[in-house]
């Protein structure tokens, strides 16, 4: 499936086989994104760290202050994982949090990787 994603074909009879088997993988890729948003709600469970109720691939962590989520999402960055802020007006104030964006791409590893270092910010 991966190399059908990267290649662009002008003649959509060449395009039909590289969707129809996106399509029939589909489902095998939504429950590896449900069993990685289940590890991330998991590892974060009893710890500082409140993850927002969301289904979706994209899971907030709220931290509060704007320059708390700057230094958590620097600290982050430090480390190699792209975990951007999102601060006021794109939310209320005192709610900034963490977006984290989870794909079908990622790893049990990348989100051990991710809970690990969240647990080490202090």
């Amino acid at each position: 499936a991966r190399a059908c994603e990267r290649r662009i074909f002008p003649d959509p009879d060449l395009r039909s086989p590289c969707s129809l088997k996106l399509i029939e993988q589909g489902d095998d890729r939504r429950r590896h994104l449900q069993t990685l948003i289940a590890r991330l709600s998991d590892g974060l469970d009893n710890t500082r760290w409140k993850l927002l109720p969301s289904f979706t691939a994209i899971q907030p962590v709220m931290v509060g202050e704007n320059d708390a989520v700057l230094k958590v999402s620097a600290k982050l960055a430090e480390r190699g994982i792209w975990v951007p802020a999102i601060r006021p007006p794109t939310v209320p104030k005192g709610s900034a949090r963490l977006r984290i964006s989870l794909s079908a791409a990622h790893t049990d590893e990348h989100v051990e990787q991710l809970v690990h270092a969240l647990k080490e910010i202090k």
